[in-house]
């Protein structure tokens, strides 16, 4: 008789979200993690100087504030607070205010200049029926149950990025802005499909904020598995799982890792036609990251970027599709696009007294060694004049590093697999269901099924609606 009714490998929020939806239903529940504490890309800890609490991967996160899976958990009654800095997003130009992405679609429209008209009437039929939009876009595939609504977001989703700035922006700036936003895609500009993550990040600004949890990204696993746990899961910290044999329950299995793991894991339980097509899963660009620990806040020449957390680094579309371009099909962008993270400036936990702290990354080369600081830094101080007279330390991961932080981060893919629209409608592989494998046991439950990539947890809610919708 095996210890447990189910396992759950990985204990990110997508793999925490899948135990708990499994713990609801009256089973036991096993979790495993490799590493020595939970929260797989959401983890915070002191990478740089003691007292200074830094974001590993994930750091800020609207689809968590949206995400159905989380909303419906009591997360604030297990220690997770949220944070809303003053503004969602700033995007700063060498020449001109900052363009932000504000709570109201007036007053971001207001930071935009004549293209602020534009702006208005392209956002708020689409922000009319976000309810809607979330619950169909974030919900396992399948007939949108607000098919009108689903389609007027499509006609601009599937469009390239930098079609869509042209076509709703005139002027560099609300052009930039959009762009930073597509930007997130990790995807050149110019292929279908590289508008829909800004669009629905730039809607979820409008419809619930970019927060981030005091305390560091940490509190969102940890919240996830203090419920976990007051229903009887259990976790198993600095277990490694090589094979399928070694969890111990006869039950369904959840993997929270890259097609490549699962495949690896699972071995002769899956069928090698199975595995043959997860191995032809594509993964994307990978990430070099730098945490600073700073002797003051970045001193931005824009006040403006002070109400804000989030940055996006790189004035123009032109600018920006240029270094997602160089990060998808191969080379060096000497100035990238780079996205920032200001906690220290909501978050006095973050530093000492006086102290503050700062994230920044650009996506790379697959796989790529090569230290970006110095590009990374250049671009800081190209809108900061001061910037690097404030670093106390830094500490830095490349693409190599997170691959080796994360086995699932295959060349440093924090996304966990590339979303261009063929992936995107059917990752891992085409199936009816993304989640079920052709073995009744073994499910995935990772970014690496629909919807993606984004702290939200609901592949693992999806998953297991999958595996109880089967039996």
């Amino acid at each position: 008789m095996s210890d447990f009714d189910a396992a759950v490998i990985g204990s990110g929020p997508n793999g925490l979200s899948a135990a708990v939806a499994l713990a609801q239903t009256g089973r036991r529940v096993v979790v495993y993690e490799a590493q020595g504490t939970i929260g797989g890309s959401a983890r915070t800890s002191p990478l740089t100087l003691p007292g200074f609490r830094h974001d590993v991967c994930s750091a800020i996160h609207p689809m968590a504030a949206i995400s159905p899976a989380l909303s419906v958990l009591p997360l604030a009654d297990h220690g997770l607070r949220w944070i809303h800095p003053e503004a969602p997003l700033a995007h700063p130009f060498d020449d001109a205010p900052a363009v932000l992405l504000e709570r109201t679609i007036a007053a971001t429209a207001a930071t935009m200049g004549d293209d602020g008209p534009r702006y208005t009437q392209w956002m708020r039929p689409l922000l009319s029926h976000w309810e809607a939009l979330i619950a169909d876009a974030l919900r396992a595939p399948g007939i949108p149950k607000s098919p009108l609504v689903m389609a007027r977001f499509g006609l601009w989703a599937v469009r390239p990025a930098a079609m869509t700035a042209r076509s709703v922006f005139k002027g560099e700036r609300g052009q930039g802005f959009f762009a930073g936003m597509a930007g997130h895609a990790v995807m050149p500009m110019e292929r279908v499909a590289s508008s829909a993550i800004g669009l629905m990040l730039t809607l979820a600004g409008h419809a619930a904020g970019w927060p981030f949890p005091e305390g560091g990204a940490q509190a969102i696993p940890d919240a996830l598995a203090s419920i976990f746990t007051s229903l009887g899961g259990v976790i198993r910290t600095d277990t490694r799982i090589r094979q399928l044999e070694d969890v111990e329950t006869d039950g369904p299995v959840f993997f929270q890792t890259a097609p490549a793991v699962l495949s690896r894991i699972a071995g002769d339980h899956l069928p090698a036609s199975y595995r043959r097509r997860l191995a032809r899963y594509r993964h994307g660009p990978g990430v070099f990251k730098v945490d600073w620990a700073l002797s003051e806040p970045i001193p931005w020449r824009d006040a403006a970027c002070r109400r804000a957390a989030t940055l996006h680094l790189g004035s123009t579309l032109g600018e920006i599709a240029a270094s997602e371009h160089v990060a998808w099909y191969g080379g060096i962008s000497p100035a990238p696009y780079v996205l920032l993270a200001q906690h220290s400036l909501f978050d006095p936990t973050r530093a000492p007294p006086g102290k503050h702290t700062a994230w920044g990354y650009c996506h790379v080369e697959s796989g790529s060694p090569i230290e970006h600081t110095d590009f990374i830094e250049a671009q800081v101080e190209r809108y900061a004049p001061g910037f690097r007279d404030c670093i106390l330390a830094r500490h830095t991961m490349s693409a190599v590093d997170f691959e080796a932080y994360n086995p699932s981060f295959i060349g440093g893919d924090i996304n966990v697999g590339a979303p261009d629209l063929d992936q995107l409608l059917t990752r891992p592989v085409a199936r009816l269901s993304p989640y079920t494998t052709p073995n009744p046991r073994i499910f995935l439950c990772s970014a690496a099924t629909p919807p993606g990539g984004g702290v939200h947890g609901m592949a693992g809610a999806n998953a297991v609606a999958a595996m109880l919708s089967a039996q």
